[in-house]
């Protein structure tokens, strides 16, 4: 048996370089780092809870009126002594004089007072608007009818609530879905990382929706509005409008803090700020006036005026409402720039491998 050899010539493959140093892996939390992290949890819950109560139950505690625009109408002797009644509640009531209850039906409905104490020979009328907050109606006839000595005051409600919605419950519930409507809105547009015109057409486009949804809901369905339907619209897209450009504008300058920034300035100070449910004036200073600062305040104050007074004293919220818009929408182009020239003045050179020597 003969056995052959065969030779085997060639080139053996090239073996892949192996690199001497170990392999990086991502840096590890260390202990010290959880440690931060218990203490940031530790600290900042109890933060936020002494806030919330802070923003909504010390001012629900403290709800008294506190210069509630009130008329006093009829011959000047008698309208003054029931003016003097009325002012013996220090600081309660600010009190407009006019001449007959004509003029007092007037202020009312121009939201000029919340109500009025109109003196007739068959003794004290009252005229209230359950419109513009039914809480402070029934404040003023329980304070008229003190001063009266318990007797029985006529009462008129010049301007009445919704007839489905009498204690405005629907109306003041729709604070809040509102808000988080806006504070979504923000936040998903700058989570999808929409920017410059297109953030802007996507939160007046979602706002417009927010706008004839709100309205086809408490308008038609829960019965808690009256008046134009489509001024209805309006004013809830741009209430919602304000609160998303406002979340969104902070999160261009900010980054995605600027979300939980805008959410907690809306959420927790102009929700419980507002007044909704009471009235500015009914809160304590300088909640009120900051409150209609804000677009959920200055939302409802310009619901309340568009649905039941006409539109009187629309003019102060809308403008509110428009700012907050203007402002967010603005800040919302000026992020998109500065991101858009940081990455131009990036690098741009790359980096080439060395060509190979002969």
């Amino acid at each position: 048996m003969s056995a052959t050899s065969a030779t085997h010539t060639g080139t053996a493959s090239p073996r892949s370089p192996q690199s001497s140093q170990p392999s990086q892996s991502p840096q590890q939390p260390t202990s010290s780092s959880h440690g931060r992290h218990v203490v940031a949890v530790v600290v900042l819950v109890p933060v936020l809870v002494a806030l919330a109560l802070w923003a909504f139950a010390w001012p629900a505690a403290r709800t008294a009126p506190r210069d509630l625009p009130l008329g006093v109408a009829g011959p000047a002797t008698a309208a003054a002594q029931v003016e003097k009644q009325l002012t013996e509640h220090e600081g309660a009531f600010e009190i407009h004089r006019y001449a007959d209850e004509a003029a007092a039906r007037d202020a009312i409905e121009d939201r000029t007072v919340y109500g009025a104490v109109v003196v007739t020979e068959q003794g004290p009328k009252l005229l209230t608007a359950s419109a513009a907050s039914p809480f402070v109606a029934q404040l003023l006839q329980q304070s008229v009818t003190q001063q009266a000595g318990g007797a029985q005051v006529r009462t008129v409600d010049v301007v009445p609530a919704a007839k489905d919605d009498p204690r405005g419950s629907a109306l003041t519930s729709s604070v809040l879905p509102l808000t988080l409507a806006g504070i979504a809105a923000g936040a998903v547009v700058t989570l999808l990382g929409l920017r410059g015109r297109r953030a802007i057409a996507a939160l007046v486009g979602a706002s417009a929706l927010v706008g004839l949804v709100a309205a086809t809901l408490a308008g038609s369905w829960l019965g808690a509005l009256t008046g134009n339907w489509w001024a209805q619209a309006g004013a809830l897209g741009l209430a919602t409008l304000a609160v998303g450009a406002a979340v969104a504008g902070l999160a261009a300058l900010l980054g995605p803090a600027g979300i939980g920034l805008g959410g907690l300035l809306v959420m927790l100070l102009g929700n419980p700020f507002s007044g909704a449910a009471t009235a500015p004036e009914m809160l304590p200073d300088p909640v009120g006036t900051i409150g209609q600062w804000l677009p959920p305040g200055a939302g409802v104050s310009l619901l309340r005026s568009i649905s039941f007074f006409d539109g009187a004293a629309a003019s102060g919220p809308a403008l509110t409402l428009a700012w907050w818009a203007a402002l967010g929408l603005g800040a919302i182009l000026l992020g998109s720039a500065l991101k858009g020239r940081k990455e131009a003045k990036g690098p741009t050179l790359t980096e080439h491998e060395p060509a190979p020597a002969n």
